[in-house]
């Protein structure tokens, strides 16, 4: 079985990734890192709301397909 990497499952990941990183950069450096983190999850909101994700347009470009997220 293997897992196609999807623009759902590529954009699902950069969030998550980005999101722990800020996590730990916060407490290892300085708590303005917290800012990245609320950056991430108002962008997640918004293209929920408004299917706008500027990462997903980068991502059709490079000839990623757009898939379901499960």
């Amino acid at each position: 079985m293997t897992i196609s990497m999807s623009i759902d499952r590529v954009v699902i990941a950069f969030a998550g990734t980005v999101v722990l990183l800020s996590l730990a950069l916060s407490q290892l450096h300085h708590p303005n890192w917290l800012w990245l983190t609320g950056f991430v999850g108002l962008n997640l909101l918004q293209s929920a709301i408004t299917g706008f994700c500027p990462l997903a347009i980068v991502l059709k470009k490079f000839g990623l397909q757009s898939g379901n997220a499960y």
